[in-house]
């Protein structure tokens, strides 16, 4: 018996087909093609589940459920997606339009951060724990909370936004429309943003010759790169001015809910100790009860998944 787990992004939707011991054994994926209407877009996830059965030699029957990571406001109890920013989602039956175009007995719905997080939390760094968070670095700042083994999304399933806490009153302009926000400082999107301003204050840096003198070639290891390639002094402050907005966060989060892992993925993870090392150092001095304290610290890791976290996540919803 299998399960399948639906990771619904805003440029394409990937499917697979995931074992009892949650393991991976087909994917596939087609173009979302998010401004269209949304029963199309559930059409084609559809179409694209059968296809993915149909190359696997699996049949309906063998499946016992079936779960979509959606952006936005997920109703886990309702299937419906209430909000999603990026596409074109507002009180959406979800769960029950898939059932209309294949066969699934069962289709759960939660949104793609928290699936990732159970995903992490089920199968991935924060396998064994009860208590587990999960972040994502990417374009935005995404967050999953694990409480007691159990996806924490608030009373009306908006909760664990953690990227949109503020860390600098009237800060930097969020996406979201607020200002000063943890994402607008911590995601790829202000990495790239603080690399561009640190280079136009430094003419001479190698960060110029790294993107062939065309700052809109500016991505998120720019910085990285020239610090660790070159020495590149004023890459080293960009990446010390990063590393201490998204400690900031981490900070604010582990003093809240202590959790006994707290994994970190994205494209940025990519840095490995490079991101971790001065990381954790940072945690370590600022945390509640400080570096002596007899609390038992959070573990600070790199998330072990990468984009499968959302299929398996997706797929195992109330296992």
């Amino acid at each position: 018996m299998y399960y399948v787990g639906i990771d619904l992004g805003g440029t394409n939707i990937a499917a697979g087909i995931v074992t009892k011991d949650y393991k991976i054994i087909a994917k596939d994926s087609v173009p979302t093609l998010p401004n269209r209407d949304p029963e199309l877009i559930i059409k084609d996830m559809g179409a694209l589940c059968d296809r993915l059965l149909a190359k696997a030699n699996i049949s309906y029957d063998e499946v016992i459920s079936a779960g979509i990571a959606t952006p936005g406001t997920a109703n886990s109890d309702t299937g419906y997606c209430e909000y999603a920013n990026n596409l074109p989602f507002l009180h959406f039956p979800l769960a029950d339009t898939l059932k209309k175009y294949t066969k699934f007995k069962s289709v759960r719905i939660e949104n793609d951060a928290n699936a990732a997080a159970w995903g992490e939390a089920i199968a991935g760094a924060a396998q064994g724990v009860d208590n587990s968070i999960f972040i994502t670095l990417g374009t935005g700042v995404g967050g999953g909370i694990i409480i007691d083994r159990k996806v924490y999304s608030g009373f009306n399933y908006a909760g664990a936004e953690l990227g949109h806490m503020v860390i600098q009153y009237q800060g930097a302009q969020c996406t979201c429309g607020l200002k000063g926000c943890w994402e607008a400082y911590s995601s790829a999107t202000g990495l790239i943003r603080m690399t561009k301003e640190r280079m136009n204050a430094n003419p001479d840096s190698s960060m110029w010759k790294w993107c062939g003198g065309d700052i809109s070639k500016v991505n998120g290891r720019t910085a990285f790169a020239c610090m660790q390639n070159d020495g590149d002094e004023a890459a080293k402050e960009v990446v010390d001015e990063y590393i201490g907005y998204l400690a900031c966060g981490l900070i604010n989060i582990i003093n809240i809910f202590q959790p006994e892992i707290l994994s970190i993925g994205g494209g940025i993870s990519k840095e490995g100790e490079k991101l971790m090392a001065p990381l954790r150092e940072h945690i370590k001095a600022a945390t509640y009860g400080g570096a002596d304290s007899y609390i038992k610290p959070t573990k600070v890791v790199v998330a072990s998944l990468g984009n499968d976290a959302g299929i398996i996540g997706g797929a195992v919803l109330g296992v």
